[in-house]
């Protein structure tokens, strides 16, 4: 009886909707725990105290272990007191027997005693079962060009820590330290960026929105006066705050895209004019620690799976980070006589304003902007039909099929103003150049824009309306000039993104649209990346110009789901098996459309 009564009320569609819903339950997770090993600021701008308001903002716990105390204000350091090594050790393992990290932050090393001790840390750790990422801030030479260490302790350092070193984030003045000559140009960065991999890290960060910009306060003219010496290239980059990342190995198993740290990534954003940047070298290498601690983490959860968190690699990491560190520039102010600090009251990256894009020309002020799409509104389509605005306005949802007869039979569906064509299975380019011709004479007739998935050539050819490319397509259509040959051509041009890098890649062009997915676990395609959930959805909402439609992808099956990513943020639903496997097609359309209206 005891049995029946059970199976019968586990049975009840209430109890299962119930457990149902707390499976797809957000799950709640403790912080992940992040160490800085560093200086104590008494000024409250850098050392620890910066990294612990940058680990909390991220939703990390901050875990400190002091390498040195100093007397300091906002106008300067007066006294520095450095602990014993033994005291150092003492602290980070009575940190790890209890509370082990999923990243380290490593700051200033005054001596080389305390990074021998840091070395021997590191070494141990890195052998564990669960092993931290590691990133390391070379404090050697301040963003004004003050010499902060000796030789003996920067050799150690190199020597001791450098090996278990995930990322490097030295300013333009530290890796010139490093390398034993000065950086004045983008090739100089990027050649001193492979000989930095060369003493034994796994990737580094080169920092300065002023790299291009050579000053040095210590050249006086005839007058003795300061002499400000620009490098050739100044003009090129005058505005913009950029740096550079190059990675030994790539996050990625697929084809090379344009966020490949092993290829080279210029990160740039807007550059403010302003004093107050007290603390950005140790604010950015505890947001880079603290973005890759909620990736380790997340990579140990799969009861809910976020795709782009989950994917957080050392670039993506340095996104976020930069964003980060660029919004608390933009806002800093003085609080005594000197510089202020950068301020942190801005929480997790959250705005399109800061967030950076990957320039593929770093000596190029100007970027490409392809044709402009306005998001499916009310207000767009009575601006568009009254002739007010040019701008054509993209449909709320995007049918994807991959033959003729499936293009033609929507191109005469009510409801539908544009279609994707994924073309499947077909390898000779005179077939699949024919497929588009046919498909595009079809939409023609119809009033309707064609897109072609990753056939960029062959779509200029057809006279289509727009390419929609992959990142591994992105990267090839780039490093062919095939960017260029679209904006010629006035195509427009969608872009698929999954992580942090991806987007600043897709940000890089200015593209008419930008896509997520896979929102929802699919199998229409293999990917390389986990479902992404609509919290995610909502993140790149934020991390977009509301000017560029946010399309969502990967299993929107029906409308109530289309709704659902409707209210997250997308602009539009790009949908297959919704459309496709209706039995009544026109009503499918009708409802999807009444869904993301």
């Amino acid at each position: 009886l005891m049995k029946f009564l059970s199976w019968l009320i586990l049975s009840s569609p209430y109890v299962t909707s119930l457990m149902s819903a707390s499976n797809h339950a957000s799950v709640k997770l403790p912080p992940p725990i992040v160490y800085t090993i560093a200086g104590s600021d008494s000024g409250g701008g850098a050392g620890i105290q910066a990294d612990l308001h940058a680990i909390q903002s991220f939703g990390c716990h901050g875990c400190s272990a002091v390498t040195c105390l100093t007397a300091q204000n906002s106008c300067g350091v007066t006294e520095v007191h450095t602990p014993p090594p033994s005291f150092l050790l003492a602290q980070l393992q009575a940190l790890q027997s209890d509370m082990p990290p999923r990243s380290i932050k490593v700051g200033m090393l005054a001596t080389s005693e305390l990074a021998e001790a840091v070395g021997s840390f590191l070494k141990e750790i890195s052998s564990s079962s669960r092993k931290p990422w590691v990133v390391v801030d070379p404090v050697m030479i301040s963003t004004s060009g003050h010499k902060l260490i000796d030789d003996e302790a920067k050799n150690t350092m190199i020597e001791k820590v450098f090996p278990y070193t995930d990322v490097l984030t030295p300013n333009k003045f530290e890796a010139e330290a490093l390398l034993g000559r000065k950086l004045e140009t983008p090739v100089d960065v990027e050649k001193g960026a492979q000989e930095i991999l060369a003493m034994g890290v796994q990737s580094v960060l080169i920092k300065g929105g002023h790299s291009l910009v050579e000053k040095d306060s210590q050249e006086l003219d005839v007058n003795n006066n300061i002499k400000t010496r620009y490098s050739k290239d100044i003009n090129a980059t005058l505005g913009f705050a950029q740096d550079y990342f190059l990675s030994r190995v790539a996050p990625h198993n697929g084809e090379p895209r344009l966020c490949d740290s092993n290829r080279g990534v210029w990160i740039r954003t807007d550059r403010y004019d302003s004093k107050h940047t007290h603390g950005t070298g140790c604010t950015l290498s505890s947001a880079i620690a603290s973005a890759l601690a909620l990736g380790h983490q997340r990579c140990e959860v799969t009861a809910e799976k976020q795709g782009a968190t989950r994917a957080i690699q050392p670039l993506d990491a340095c996104c976020l980070a930069k964003a980060y560190v660029t919004a608390g520039i933009g806002c800093g102010q003085g609080l005594g006589k000197g510089p202020g600090p950068v301020v942190h009251k801005q929480g997790f990256p959250s705005t399109c304003q800061h967030f950076p894009f990957i320039a593929l020309e770093p000596s190029a002020s100007d970027i490409l902007e392809f044709r402009a799409m306005k998001a499916h509104s009310l207000d767009n389509l009575k601006a568009a039909s009254s002739g007010k605005s040019l701008t054509p306005v993209l449909g709320s949802i995007l049918p994807i099929v991959d033959t003729v007869e499936w293009v033609e039979r929507l191109s005469q569906t009510p409801g539908i103003t544009d279609i994707q064509l994924r073309i499947k299975g077909e390898t000779e380019p005179a077939k699949i150049l024919q497929r588009i011709q046919l498909c595009q004479e079809k939409c023609r007739l119809a009033g309707i824009r064609l897109w072609i998935n990753d056939y960029w050539e062959e779509a200029i050819q057809g006279g289509c309306f727009g390419v929609h490319l992959g990142q591994e397509d992105l990267a090839k259509c780039a490093d062919r000039g095939g960017l260029k040959a679209l904006c010629n051509a006035n195509l427009a041009l969608g872009i698929s993104t999954h992580s942090y890098g991806e987007l600043a890649a897709a940000l890089a062009v200015k593209p008419s649209y930008i896509s997520l997915g896979p929102i929802f676990e699919t199998q229409s395609k293999k990917v390389l990346f986990d479902p992404q959930g609509l919290q995610i959805l909502n993140k790149w909402r934020e991390l977009i110009d509301s000017e560029i439609p946010l399309v969502a992808i990967g299993n929107i099956g029906d409308a109530d789901t289309a709704k659902q990513v409707k209210d997250a943020g997308a602009d539009c639903a790009a949908v297959i098996g919704a459309i496709t496997k209706a039995d009544n097609i026109e009503a499918a359309v009708a409802a999807l459309n009444e869904a993301m209206s």
